[in-house]
């Protein structure tokens, strides 16, 4: 699904990530580490939000390094940032729909009958502004929003954070619902490494740019994930 070689990233002239090497099967792929240890700088690079100062990626097979954030969306692979994720002044149905603009009409209708039946909370506020939404709320019609762009990878950022408990517990089982019921690839970057080692497939730890860990989840327990916030 996806292919990281080498790559090298960051914000100016300060590098944040120091050549990196992974691959994400069809899967949900943990990233892990303390505050500071490149998690969105990593996501927002294979979303293209920041370009790449060395090194490929690979998304079906298809080389995207150079690719624009736009035309990286269009190949199939979804970004929800852990910030301005919804657009505030727009209903959720504004929102939904922006998400599905490449949809032709029939699509369209049939992936927001899909969304609602994953989100039924949705449907009460579908004429809301989403401005006026609670985080989790929010965070839901994010994720809803990416869906409706039909993906084969969605990319979220710390979904979780600011959350109550219940919106995380009910986050954490919807993202693998979407993976097991609507056979899409996730890649997670996450705080909460409990939760998160329960739902995901492989587990990567960073610490300050680089790997401290990559292991299928049923091998790895919470202190090995701990180590690497420790360093």
């Amino acid at each position: 699904m996806l292919r990281i070689n080498d790559i090298r990233s960051g914000y100016g002239d300060v590098t944040v990530l120091h050549g990196l090497n992974f691959e994400v099967k069809h899967e949900i792929f943990a990233i892990l580490g303390a505050n500071g240890a490149g998690k969105s700088t990593l996501m927002k690079t294979i979303a293209k939000v920041i370009p790449l100062k060395t090194g490929e990626i690979f998304f079906k097979d298809e080389n995207i390094s150079h690719f624009t954030p736009f035309l990286t969306s269009s190949r199939g692979l979804a970004f929800v940032p852990q910030e301005e994720q919804i657009f505030p002044q727009m209903t959720v149905m504004e929102n939904l729909s922006i998400g599905g603009l490449n949809l032709e009409k029939n699509a369209k209708k049939e992936k927001m009958e899909e969304i609602f039946e994953l989100f039924p909370d949705i449907v009460a506020r579908i004429n809301q502004k989403a401005g006026s939404l609670s985080g989790g709320e929010a965070q839901m019609v994010a994720v809803a929003r990416a869906l409706m762009q039909d993906p084969a990878l969605i990319l979220l950022d710390e979904p979780t954070s600011g959350l109550s408990p219940k919106y995380s517990e009910i986050l954490f089982h919807k993202v693998k619902e979407i993976h097991d019921k609507k056979g899409v690839s996730i890649i997670i970057s996450e705080q909460n490494a409990t939760k998160a080692l329960e739902i995901a497939d492989k587990i990567m730890v960073l610490t300050l740019g680089n790997i401290f860990l990559m292991e299928d989840s049923k091998n790895v327990d919470i202190e090995m994930i701990q180590e690497g916030y420790r360093i």
